[in-house]
């Protein structure tokens, strides 16, 4: 089968063609040409599927046929995540109208962890609020810890089912995931992509005393708080840049204090989340990181593991990452993986099953 891989993110667009398993074309772009959706969708234009990763799905559990039911109930859940779910569903409707006799299947980061247990999903709120069961810790990065997982498990020879790792997704956007099981059972993200570590725009997770005390004293309006924590803080707000972690990383080493402050916090909070995170498993047979710093700065996770002694793990050299491998010291008692993301697979292996449950029926 040959499945057409769209992954939207806030401002560019990934775009993989997926043969039978296996990636035979790639290409990114920036979205600010409105027309680059068309183009990559009309270069390949001769296949079987195409999947579209969302961000939220809110009660979705599988990955689902879109059809106009689907999207609208996809369109309540953009202020849930306003950075993702707008292109999302733009690229959806779009692909429906270029391409109208091809299935389109949507794809959720939010089913991995459909199944997590009560006491990770439910917040201490009152009753009256929360009985209808939608507000609620939902969870995100899901295709790409499904991959991780997976990945993981060939390179440890394991079955994913007996695996028990905790996966930290480190991208512009940052999670991390208890997996046991098979699936996602606790998770540093919420009810929407802005709970847990820092992150290159957003807060992460903030005493909600602090923002209630910042609205009495310099009174905003929603829409504003939500764009100064999705947009203007994490390593943004703390160092007066884009976010981007290699400016970082570079005003650090020019011995700009606000950077190096800035790193300390972000390597804290994902230290502190991986922690909590191996508290929901019985025991921890992995760390694993994927996501784009992963990939591109090593050299930031081999500075994260220095500091999880406590879990077992001794940081080895600062790895090369063409490749997925593991990147503890020899002897480490707990090893600790560099997988590169591949949330195309997931995609295309959503897509495939998705359409085989509806030959079943």
């Amino acid at each position: 089968m040959r499945v057409l891989t769209l992954n939207p993110g806030s401002s560019s667009m990934k775009v993989s063609l997926v043969a039978d398993g296996t990636a035979v074309g790639w290409t990114a772009w920036d979205l600010a040409d409105p027309g680059a959706i068309a183009q990559a969708i009309r270069r390949w234009s001769d296949v079987d599927a195409v999947a579209v990763r969302f961000v939220h799905g809110g009660s979705q559990k599988v990955p689902a046929r879109v059809d106009d039911a689907l999207l609208s109930n996809l369109e309540r859940l953009i202020s849930l995540a306003p950075n993702h779910q707008p292109l999302s569903l733009t690229v959806t409707r779009e692909v429906r109208r270029l391409l109208p006799d091809v299935p389109v299947i949507a794809c959720f980061d939010t089913a991995f962890h459909a199944r997590m247990p009560e006491a990770a999903a439910r917040y201490p709120l009152p009753r009256s609020w929360t009985v209808q069961n939608r507000l609620r810790r939902y969870g995100f990065h899901g295709l790409s810890c499904q991959y991780a997982l997976r990945r993981t498990a060939e390179l440890l020879g394991r079955a994913q089912e007996d695996l028990q790792i905790v996966c930290a997704h480190v991208g512009a956007g940052v999670s991390v995931t208890a997996i046991r099981d098979g699936h996602g059972v606790d998770t540093s993200m919420g009810f929407t992509p802005l709970e847990g570590a820092m992150m290159a725009t957003r807060s992460g997770s903030i005493d909600p005393g602090l923002l209630l005390h910042v609205l009495q004293t310099a009174p905003m309006s929603p829409a504003e708080m939500a764009d100064a924590l999705f947009h203007r803080s994490g390593l943004a707000g703390m160092t007066g840049t884009n976010g981007d972690l290699r400016q970082v990383l570079a005003a650090a080493n020019r011995g700009e204090r606000d950077a190096s402050v800035a790193l300390d916090v972000y390597r804290h909070r994902l230290r502190r989340e991986i922690g909590a995170a191996a508290m929901s498993l019985s025991r921890l047979d992995a760390v694993v990181f994927t996501g784009g710093v992963a990939e591109h700065q090593p050299d930031v996770i081999t500075s994260v593991i220095d500091g999880l002694g406590v879990l077992g793990l001794r940081a080895g050299e600062v790895p090369h990452t063409d490749v997925d491998r593991i990147v503890t010291a020899a002897g480490s008692p707990i090893p600790a993986l560099i997988v590169l993301p591949r949330e195309d697979l997931e995609l295309a292996r959503g897509a495939e099953e998705a359409l085989a449950r509806v030959t079943v029926r």
